[in-house]
């Protein structure tokens, strides 16, 4: 795997929602939407291929979840694009995190991964 800066660059930045019409607030599972925004600020035209996320809840289990594409698309992204899309994970607790990478393809070939940050999922308090 290539990692150089410039050439080869996916930024991704995550929103998260908690929905509490999907969740069980009392026993779980708390369900989290993520809205997830890809742009390519490299100077080469690349293609998402696969996803590989790690969600671990705040009990410490961790689940990994892999596959091709995202939403059933492989977005072929060219320098300055962006795509856009939402999903969705259930968590056995009202709090956790993602992270992972995107498996990306260059026009010319070279593979490389967008990381994803980790980012925390939480259900929102409630005050009384």
């Amino acid at each position: 795997m290539h990692r150089m800066s410039g050439k080869y660059e996916i930024t991704v930045s995550v929103r998260t929602q908690f929905v509490p019409e999907q969740s069980d607030t009392a026993s779980g599972p708390f369900v989290f939407a993520y809205f997830v925004t890809l742009k390519n600020t490299g100077s080469m035209p690349a293609q998402l291929i696969s996803r590989h996320w790690i969600i671990t809840d705040a009990e410490g289990r961790s689940q990994e979840v892999k596959g091709l594409g995202v939403v059933g698309h492989q977005p072929l992204l060219k320098p300055g694009e962006e795509f856009q899309y939402q999903s969705g994970t259930p968590l056995g607790t009202p709090v956790g995190t993602m992270r992972g990478t995107y498996q990306m393809v260059a026009e010319d070939g070279t593979q490389f991964d967008a990381p994803i940050a980790e980012f925390v999922l939480s259900m929102p308090r409630t005050l009384h």
